[in-house]
C-alpha cells in the first residue's frame, strides 16, 4: 500500500503521541491508585486503633469480655464507633439500644450522622442481644460467603477477630485464624487480648471504590481527548514539515526534463535547508555542465571542421586544376591527414579517460627509472629542435617506488615532453626534477621562454584552450594533450598544476601518492596534511580539465 511522505509523517507523529498518551495514562492510573491505597491503608490503620481503644474502654469497664461476649450488638458497636466516645471516659451504651419506633431499625449512630452499614442491620435488630444463633460467630454467615465469593466490599470491621488471653476466640471463626495477622491489645502495660486481621484490600469503602471508577472513567476521557487533540495538531504539522520536501519534489522535476534553471526556496540551517541548498547546487552545477556539453560539442565541431575544410579545399582545388596533383600536393593532403588523425586520437583517448574507461594496471614501479627512460627516449629530438634536457633529484638515494600503471605514467610523461618540445624555443632546455615531500612523489617540468601569462595559468588544462600568441594548429597540437594527463594523474590519486618557471617558461607540476587509497579505488586520501602546503591545487571539476598542447 502506497502512502506518502505526509501521511507517515502523521501516523508517525500520531504514534509518537498515542504512545506517550498511553505511558503517562498507566503512570497516572498506577500514581492514583497507589496514593489512594496508601491513604486507604491509613485510614484503616486509624480506624483499627480506634477499635482497640474501645475495646480496651470496654473491657476496662466490665472488667473483662464477659458482657460483650453476651451481647453481639455490642461488639457491633465497638467495631463501629455508635454510642458514647469510651475514649473519653463517657458512658458506652448496654445492650438496650433505643430503637426506631416501628422497633425494626435502628437510629442513625449518635454524632456520626451516618446509619449503620447493611451488615449491621440484623444484629442491631436482634433484642435478645445479637446471639444469632452463633454467638461468636464472626463474621456472619451471609457477609462470610459474600467475601469468600470476591464480592466486594470487605470492610475492615468484617475482618476483625477478638481472641481473649488464652487465645480462645471472643469473635471470629477458627478456620480462618490461620490467614490473620494478629496484634496485641494492651491497657497500659496489661495484655488484655489479641486482634486478629484477616488480609483484603486496603480500599473497601464503597464511596472509595465510587470515586476511584470515577477517576479511572475520566482518566480515559482525558486520555482520549488528548489523542484527538494530538491527530488535529499532527494533520496540519506534518503538512507544514512536508512542504519543502514537495517543493523538492518540483525542482527534481524540473531538472530531470532538462530545466536547469530551478532553484529552491531555502529556509533556515537545518537538514532540509542544507537539502535544499545542496539541490541548488547540484542544478548550478548541471547547469554548468550542460553549458560545458555545449560548449565542447561547438569547439569540437570547430576543430573537426577546420582541416576537413582544408582537405575539401586542396581536393576540390586540385579536381578543377586549380592546383597540381603533384607529390609536394599529395604530401600537404597527407599531412592534413594526419593531423586530423591525431585530432581523432586525442578525442578518443580525452573520452575514454574522461569515463575512467582506460584499464589501469597497477603494479609496484620505480618512477625514477621509468622517468629516466622517457627522457633518453626523447633525447634526440630535443638535441635536434635545440634544447637541453636533464633529469635532477637530491644528491642522496630515495625511494621512488609506487603503485602505478607504467604504461599511463609513460603516457602522461611523453604528452608533457612534447608539450615542452613543440612551445619552447631553440636554445632552451627542459629541466626535469624528481623530488619527495612525505608520503608523496612530486614531478616538475620546468622549461624556457616562451612563458605563458599569468591570467592564461589557470586554463592550460581546459579542452582545447591555446595561448594564441605561442601556441598555433601549425604544431600539430591539438589542445588535449595536457587534458589528457590531468586525467591520468587524478587516476592515479595525484594532482597537476601549472605555474611559472624560474627559467622562464612554463612549470608543470605533478604529485603522485605513494600508495594508493583502497577505500578510494586506488585514489589517494586528499589529507591536506600529507600535502605540503605551499604546492597545495584544489581539487578542480571532472569538466574543468585542461591542455597545454
Amino acid at each position: 500500500m502506497y502512502l506518502s511522505l505526509r501521511a507517515k509523517l502523521f501516523l508517525t507523529l500520531l504514534c509518537v503521541s498515542l504512545v506517550t498518551v498511553i505511558v503517562s495514562q498507566a503512570f497516572v492510573r498506577w500514581s492514583f491508585q497507589h496514593g489512594l491505597e496508601a491513604l486507604a491503608a491509613e485510614r484503616q490503620a486509624q480506624r483499627l486503633d480506634a477499635i482497640a481503644d474501645r475495646l480496651v474502654a470496654i473491657h476496662r469497664r466490665d472488667g473483662g469480655w464477659e458482657r460483650l461476649a453476651r451481647d453481639k450488638r455490642l461488639w457491633v458497636h465497638a467495631l463501629l464507633g455508635a454510642g458514647s466516645d469510651a475514649r473519653h471516659g463517657r458512658h458506652w451504651p448496654g445492650p438496650n439500644l433505643e430503637l426506631s419506633r416501628d422497633g425494626m431499625r435502628p437510629h442513625r449512630n449518635p454524632g456520626s450522622g451516618r446509619p449503620p452499614p447493611p451488615w449491621a442491620h440484623r444484629v442491631l435488630r436482634d433484642p435478645a442481644g445479637g446471639t444469632l444463633g452463633e454467638p461468636g460467630a464472626w463474621p456472619p454467615a451471609g457477609a462470610l460467603a459474600r467475601m469468600r465469593s470476591g464480592e466486594p466490599p470487605r470492610p475492615l470491621e468484617l475482618r476483625v477477630m477478638l481472641l481473649d488471653t488464652q487465645g480462645r476466640i471472643l469473635y471470629g471463626r477458627a478456620d480462618l485464624l490461620a490467614d490473620a495477622e494478629r496484634q496485641p491489645l494492651r491497657d497500659g502495660e496489661e495484655t488484655i487480648g489479641t486482634l486478629a486481621l484477616l488480609p483484603g484490600p486496603s480500599i473497601t469503602e464503597r464511596a472509595d471504590i465510587r470515586f476511584r471508577e470515577r477517576q479511572t472513567l475520566a482518566l480515559w476521557i482525558i486520555a482520549l481527548g488528548v489523542s484527538l487533540l494530538a491527530a488535529l495538531l499532527a494533520f496540519p504539522l506534518s503538512k507544514r514539515l512536508t512542504r519543502p520536501v514537495a517543493a523538492f519534489q518540483r525542482s527534481m522535476r524540473r531538472l530531470a526534463a532538462g530545466d536547469y534553471a530551478a532553484r529552491v526556496q531555502v529556509r533556515g540551517g537545518d537538514e532540509l535547508g542544507r537539502l535544499g541548498r545542496d539541490l541548488n547546487a547540484l542544478a548550478e552545477a548541471l547547469a554548468d555542465t550542460e553549458q560545458a556539453r555545449r560548449q565542447w560539442v561547438a569547439d569540437i565541431s570547430h576543430e573537426l571542421r577546420t582541416p576537413l575544410a582544408l582537405l575539401r579545399a586542396d581536393v576540390e582545388a586540385m579536381q578543377d586544376g586549380v592546383r597540381p596533383l603533384d607529390p609536394g600536393a599529395l604530401k600537404s593532403l597527407h599531412a592534413d591527414t594526419l593531423r586530423l588523425g591525431r585530432l581523432i586520437d586525442d578525442l578518443y583517448e580525452l573520452s575514454m579517460t574522461d569515463v575512467g574507461a582506460l584499464s589501469y594496471r597497477r603494479a609496484p614501479l620505480d618512477l625514477n627509472s621509468l622517468l629516466a627512460e622517457e627522457l633518453d627516449a626523447f633525447r634526440e629530438p630535443f638535441t635536434e629542435a635545440g634544447l637541453g634536457l636533464r633529469l635532477e633529484h637530491p644528491a642522496t638515494a630515495g625511494d621512488w617506488t609506487l603503485d602505478g600503471d607504467a604504461q599511463r605514467l609513460s603516457q602522461l610523461f611523453r604528452n608533457l615532453l612534447r608539450n615542452s618540445l613543440a612551445y619552447t624555443d631553440a636554445g632552451g632546455e627542459l629541466r626535469v626534477t624528481l623530488a619527495r615531500a612525505g608520503t608523496w612523489l612530486r614531478i616538475d617540468f620546468d622549461d624556457t621562454a616562451p612563458g605563458v601569462p599569468d591570467k592564461a595559468l589557470p586554463h592550460l588544462f581546459d579542452r582545447l584552450y591555446r595561448v594564441e600568441s605561442s601556441r598555433s594548429r601549425s604544431t600539430g597540437g591539438a589542445g588535449l594533450g595536457l587534458t589528457i594527463a590531468r586525467n591520468i594523474v587524478a587516476a592515479h590519486g595525484g594532482e597537476v598544476q601549472a605555474a611559472a618557471s624560474p627559467l622562464g617558461g612554463l612549470r608543470v607540476r605533478v604529485e603522485l601518492p605513494v600508495a594508493p587509497d583502497p577505500l578510494a579505488g586506488g585514489a589517494t586520501p586528499s589529507d591536506s596534511a600529507r600535502r605540503p602546503e605551499a604546492h597545495r591545487n584544489p581539487p578542480r571539476g571532472t569538466d574543468a580539465c585542461a591542455s597545454r598542447s
